[in-house]
């Protein structure tokens, strides 16, 4: 028997006694986990963690993105994004497999999202035809994401409910942030610099 055997029967048989000697646990789910859906405090939340919130109808979003690049640019989208949303004034690129290279060199990305927490402020993509793969999400500087009112829930356990635990979540709750030691916030660290969530009624 060699001392790699030694250890790993070793470990093994601590494990198997702490798993027959481990009780289940009764875990309590006695927290709330529903309550009133409140728009407001979810444009509240995503400005106070510097996004930029636009409440307008479904039929002003490509003027609204047209505002947000005035000098028309490159938008890199999903493929399941609706065409209706983008402006005659951007150059739209649709995510065939695009390179990262293309991707973080587009002015914008447009998605859609899959859930929004009013309480937390946050954003959730799954990687759905109208979000698109999470690589979008993380390269472009600035990120405009389309979110429905049916969309928002309240709380964290209602968007759990409406989530596949398997699809790769992306969970944003404003632009990307991060602070070196002596507390100065910088922004655009490790994904987009600029959040704006379109907020339909």
């Amino acid at each position: 028997m060699t001392s790699r055997d030694l250890v790993l029967g070793r470990l093994r048989a601590a494990l198997a006694a702490d798993a027959a000697a481990a009780a289940p646990v009764d875990v309590p789910r006695d927290y709330r986990q529903a309550a009133a859906v409140d728009l407001d405090q979810l444009a509240q939340r995503l400005t106070d963690y510097r996004a930029h919130v636009h409440r307008v109808a479904e039929a002003a979003v490509a003027d609204t993105i047209a505002d947000l690049l005035p000098d028309g640019g490159t938008v890199v989208v999903p493929p399941g994004l609706p065409r209706a949303w983008l402006p005659p004034t951007v150059t739209a690129l649709p995510d065939d497999g695009l390179d990262h290279a293309r991707i973080g060199a587009a002015d914008a990305v447009v998605t859609a999202a899959a859930v929004a927490i009013a309480q937390t402020g946050t954003v959730v993509l799954d990687a759905s035809p109208d979000q698109g793969r999470r690589v979008l999400s993380l390269l472009p500087d600035r990120h405009v994401c389309v979110v429905r009112a049916d969309q928002v829930v309240a709380t964290v356990p209602e968007a759990l409910a409406r989530l596949t635990p398997h699809r790769p979540l992306t969970w944003i709750s404003g632009p990307s942030a991060t602070s070196d030691i002596e507390l100065i916030r910088v922004e655009g660290v490790h994904g987009p610099r600029q959040l704006h969530v379109i907020l339909l009624p």
